[in-house]
């Protein structure tokens, strides 16, 4: 007689899927050096953390850059925070924004399949409970869900960051 080994859960047991977070731009962050300040952005869910690539000289930077999270708890927020790179001392902290993956997960568990391009799907409304400078719509576009984020940054004297969120149906995942 032989045993069967219990099967172990691996991780595509419990993953939902993948969210990508475009960070597009900066606008007006904090001046950290003598004039200027050398941005790039830390985004973190869970245990995981991802990076955009430093932007030099400039508190309006543009790094329309992809970051990818795996998303195993739709509960969990993300927090975003923006450094100033520095060469010979630690890098200085330029602000951080958390927000809700929460309302984004639940328009993409609606069957949205036909909705014409543009249809807005839902809105979230800026409150003391998010770090949302103005209204944040999830939108169908092109047969996608996307929803744009216009944070404004915490413990800092000013600055905001542009992303938007995208969804990718992972085969194989446990899925929404």
């Amino acid at each position: 007689m032989t045993m069967a080994c219990p099967r172990r859960s691996s991780l595509m047991d419990d993953l939902l899927g993948l969210l990508r977070i475009r960070i597009k731009r900066g606008v007006n962050l904090a001046v950290r050096d003598i004039s200027s300040s050398d941005p790039y952005v830390v985004v973190k869910m869970g245990k995981q953390k991802v990076k955009t690539r430093v932007i030099n000289k400039d508190v309006n930077p543009e790094w329309n850059e992809d970051l990818t999270l795996s998303v195993t708890d739709s509960n969990l927020n993300v927090l975003l925070t923006v450094y100033d790179h520095d060469m010979f001392s630690k890098d200085d902290k330029m602000g951080d924004a958390e927000f809700e993956i929460k309302p984004y997960i639940q328009a993409l568990r609606m069957q949205l399949d036909g909705l014409p391009s543009g249809t807005i799907v839902t809105t979230v409304q800026p409150s003391r409970h998010n770090c949302l400078a103005e209204q944040s719509q999830v939108t169908w576009v092109d047969g996608k869900l996307v929803q744009d984020l216009v944070l404004r940054l915490r413990h800092v004297e000013c600055g905001e960051v542009e992303a938007q969120l995208q969804w990718i149906d992972l085969p194989g995942s446990k899925g929404l």
